[in-house]
């Protein structure tokens, strides 16, 4: 396999402990002002849902800097966004003063794109760079020391389900007394045959194959890279077993056989009941609520990952391109954005748990009543602190793409698994070189 020109972010050696250990805090909840040259227009294109929108944040800033405005889109596939955005930063046309950078890509910007990125030590966001949970920044972090973005979002996990669905397969709905069925996800898939041989018309136990690789592979702490930088995932014993469960689960049945955040079969799962769980990092509690709406409240709760297991799946940066003609100004925006205050509230309100410590330490108590109540801030900081230091590597978004399409043709087109396995080695070596 392809090495990679220089040394993946080996965030293990980076920080001692993934501990929440709070740290001084800066960036302040108070927006500032705008620069006094004139009315500046700040463009941001992010993927998905960061919650700024939703939340009312762009909005607020601008309220509180009335020179400013800014100019939001979102893609909605990550998968999308990116490619789009590596040929706009090619051509040195088309990008925003903001985009967003989730973090299976951030080793890629950290090694080979620096030259893209503004460095945020030499912008008024370099006072927020150590308010962080000790792996978040030095993952944006260069070898020579340059900060090409900051943080927004981590992503603990747990499982979201549908609480009348198990109840009417007459398995536990308490999430306490599902977390005493779930000491391992060998259990889960047990769980989920019981489901099946009960379970009402049309509703599947899990939404899709890809989905619960995902959540498998990210308790882990060496996935797809090792420490020295080597693409390791064919030969990672982690991987091929999270790869051989989730295509058994696909096989017997277990899945609805839907691709996540493509399909809109999927989307429209959350309402219809065509699956019952789903591994659910934190940003995944707003995206339920959206596609789910009013009629899904109460129906849906949470609970911990099988045996309590700490992971992290997702994340991401803000990130200024070198291009920008306002970099003060989406320096000033991304450091109000990211700071514990908005952290916290974007938490509270759409469910992407906060990277800054002050924020993890301020949402530990929230429930939410959307999720009868659950303790998401329990469930989720938990989940963080048990949670592995992940090493990351520049392709770990291929890599994760090309599972995620193999396992949908186990499950969708009866695919052998070796077969699929086979197919997404050559589709990795095709896009990073052998």
């Amino acid at each position: 396999m392809q090495t990679p020109r220089s040394n993946p972010v080996a965030l293990a050696a980076l920080a001692l402990s993934s501990a929440l250990v709070l740290t001084a805090c800066g960036g302040g909840g108070e927006a500032e002002p705008a620069a006094s040259g004139g009315p500046v227009e700040l463009k941001v294109s992010l993927f998905g849902t960061f919650g700024y929108d939703e939340v009312g944040l762009f909005k607020e800033y601008e309220a509180a800097n009335p020179g400013v405005k800014i100019a939001y889109e979102s893609t909605q596939g990550e998968d999308k966004y990116w490619p789009a955005l590596q040929t706009r930063l090619s051509s040195g046309s088309g990008v925003a003063d903001v985009q967003g950078i989730e973090v299976a890509r951030i080793a890629d910007v950290v090694q080979n794109q620096q030259d893209l990125w503004t460095d945020l030590r030499e912008t008024p966001a370099a006072d927020s760079i150590a308010n962080y949970i000790p792996w978040k920044e030095p993952a944006a972090t260069t070898e020579d020391g340059a900060v090409l973005g900051l943080g927004t979002d981590i992503g603990p996990m747990g499982i979201c389900y549908r609480s009348d669905l198990l109840g009417a397969a007459g398995l536990p709905t308490d999430p306490q007394q599902l977390a005493a069925r779930m000491s391992s996800w060998d259990d889960y898939v047990a769980l989920g045959n019981e489901f099946k041989a009960k379970a009402p018309a049309g509703t599947a136990w899990m939404d899709s194959a890809g989905g619960f690789y995902n959540a498998m592979v990210s308790t882990e702490e060496k996935i797809y890279y090792d420490e020295g930088g080597n693409l390791v995932f064919e030969t990672n014993p982690a991987v091929k077993n999270a790869f051989d469960t989730a295509a058994a689960a696909g096989q017997a049945g277990l899945t609805a056989k839907l691709e996540q955040f493509v399909d809109p079969g999927w989307d429209a799962g959350f309402s219809s009941g065509s699956f019952a769980t789903i591994a659910c990092p934190s940003w995944m509690i707003g995206y339920i609520k959206g596609k789910a709406g009013d009629a899904g409240s109460g129906k849906w709760n949470v609970t911990s990952l099988p045996g309590g297991a700490g992971g992290n799946w997702g994340g991401a940066y803000l990130g200024i391109p070198a291009v920008s003609q306002n970099k003060e100004e989406a320096a000033k925006l991304i450091a109000w954005l990211t700071a514990p205050e908005q952290q916290a509230k974007v938490f509270n309100e759409v469910g992407n748990f906060p990277s800054t410590t002050e924020a993890i330490d301020a949402v530990a108590g929230t429930t939410d009543p959307y999720f009868n109540n659950a303790p998401i801030g329990e469930i989720f900081s938990k989940s963080s602190q048990a949670a592995p230091v992940q090493i990351l590597g520049p392709n770990d978004g291929v890599v994760k793409n090309a599972m995620a399409q193999a396992l949908l043709s186990v499950e969708a087109n009866g695919v052998s698994p070796a077969d699929a396995w086979t197919a997404a080695g050559t589709q990795v070596n095709n896009q990073v070189g052998a």
